[in-house]
């Protein structure tokens, strides 16, 4: 076991842990945090996706000891209680069926628009497309994604 220092969510956290152990573990189990999901366990599904640094990274098959910089997950999307504007959209579009994958949508999603606020749909589908859904809700997502990078979203917002 070693102490591990996290910044998630503009938080530091010391979790006293295997340097192995996948960050998705310590995300839940240590921090409580319900966001991010256990799905397959081989980064293929998306749905424990979390945003470090900027880039979306499933926490499934990262070892918590690799983690360099700041750790977003869903849960640090909204701000003093007020929704991302990614989250007002995929309500509004009505994007989630049965809702488990989208901490993986959502979050695939927010870095897409980090780094491309106007993406056109071939652009949002290429970056969507390792972010499974069963329940087949995608031209929702698709919708949900445009509605953000039309007018509500601002470059890095959120980050």
């Amino acid at each position: 076991m070693s102490i591990v220092k996290l910044h998630v969510n503009g938080a530091s956290h010391e979790v006293d842990v295997d340097p192995s152990t996948p960050l998705l573990y310590v995300l839940r189990n240590d921090l409580d945090l319900r966001g991010p999901r256990f799905g397959c366990g081989l980064g293929q599904c998306s749905v424990c996706t979390v945003i470090i640094g900027g880039t979306a990274v499933r926490s499934c098959i990262t070892p918590v000891s690799a983690v360099r910089g700041e750790v977003t997950t869903l849960e640090g999307l909204s701000k003093n209680g007020k929704l991302h504007p990614l989250q007002e959209a995929w309500i509004e579009e009505q994007a989630a069926q049965c809702g488990y994958c989208q901490n993986g949508q959502i979050m695939t999603a927010k870095a897409l628009l980090d780094r491309n606020p106007h993406p056109s749909d071939a652009e949002i589908r290429e970056a969507m497309d390792g972010a499974l859904c069963r329940c087949m809700t995608f031209y929702r997502v698709q919708a949900a994604i445009r509605r953000a990078a039309r007018g509500t979203m601002t470059p890095g917002e959120g980050k």
